[in-house]
């Protein structure tokens, strides 16, 4: 039998207890390191991706750039929603961003048309879960949020994106203040056909 190369219960613990932490339950007012953050992201840039395209892209804010990304998120809304408009929402995207340390942008670069799309976007999905994992070992809240603008053409240019590229959501970051609940998984046995002969 071979030999773990790390410790495995560890590694097993930190899957299964990383949750989503949403911004009620952030420390308010307490930033997390930049430096932390840069290594989030160095972890993130390690994910796998079909000929090493790295499609990944972040745009991070902190500080008064929390501010910027609040009033452009909220502005933009404001004129994209059209019949959908809703007040509530409008002051969510205006008010959520400086309650965080940081926002983390995700995007998707396309630098391979020959590609698929998908593969991209796994690709990316792929960085994210190792960003994720990363903030919950260094014992930081977050989560993954794809609402509000996000896959609004019109957003693409504020965060360096063309065209054939994709916006793909934004990553809360913050101190945990109130703990989320542990999660539940249905067994793997029942998501999961087992070919042998």
């Amino acid at each position: 039998m071979t030999s773990p190369l790390f410790d495995t219960e560890q590694i097993n613990t930190l899957i299964r207890t990383r949750r989503s932490t949403f911004i009620p339950q952030f420390v308010p007012g307490r930033a997390i390191p930049d430096s932390t953050i840069w290594q989030l992201l160095e972890n993130a840039n390690w994910a796998p991706s079909h000929k090493q395209t790295e499609p990944w892209r972040f745009t991070v804010f902190t500080g008064a750039g929390l501010e910027k990304l609040a009033v452009f998120q909220a502005d933009l809304y404001e004129k994209t929603a059209g019949p959908a408009y809703k007040a509530s929402k409008h002051a969510n995207l205006r008010n959520n961003p400086p309650q965080c340390s940081h926002v983390i942008a995700i995007a998707m670069k396309r630098t391979e048309p020959r590609l698929p799309e998908i593969e991209e976007i796994e690709a990316v999905a792929c960085a994210v879960q190792n960003l994720h994992l990363s903030a919950h070992a260094y014992g930081l809240g977050g989560y993954w949020s794809s609402g509000g603008i996000t896959y609004t053409e019109e957003a693409k240019a504020f965060f360096g994106l063309g065209p054939e590229d994709r916006l793909l959501g934004f990553f809360q970051l913050g101190y945990i203040e109130v703990p989320s609940a542990p999660g539940q998984r249905g067994p793997v046995q029942d998501k999961t056909r087992w070919v042998s002969e």
